[in-house]
């Protein structure tokens, strides 16, 4: 396995501890416990937005969305709804969205990488 294939897997595993916290605390309707865990949640989408596009984890206000070959559709709009909103469920919903749109297009690259006749 190599570095990526490792910090896209520690990352997602992190998400699955996450998703579940946050459903739990908005049944239970937690407002400043969610905002804290919905900031880890974008925090780990961002990093593996990043980890998708061959991109080093630095700087988050910086970030050149618009050079990621692999990324959900209107990543932006969403992403400042989900981060001026995050304790909104429909916030919590859409980050959810585009963890799972993201891993759809990671494993699409690893697809097309594992296709390609070696040089």
């Amino acid at each position: 396995m190599d570095k990526q294939s490792v910090a896209a897997s520690t990352i997602l595993s992190e998400w699955k501890q996450i998703e579940r916290q946050l459903e739990k605390l908005f049944s239970e309707r937690d407002q400043k416990n969610t905002k804290e865990s919905m900031e880890k949640g974008i925090n780990l989408f961002l990093h593996f937005l990043m980890v998708s596009n061959d991109t080093e984890y630095i700087n988050l206000e910086t970030i050149p969305y618009e050079s990621f070959q692999y990324k959900p559709v209107n990543i932006v709009e969403r992403l400042e709804f989900i981060q001026s909103r995050p304790t909104l469920f429909h916030s919590y919903r859409q980050l959810s969205e585009l963890m799972l749109e993201q891993q759809k297009l990671y494993a699409k690259k690893l697809i097309k990488k594992s296709s390609k006749p070696l040089a």
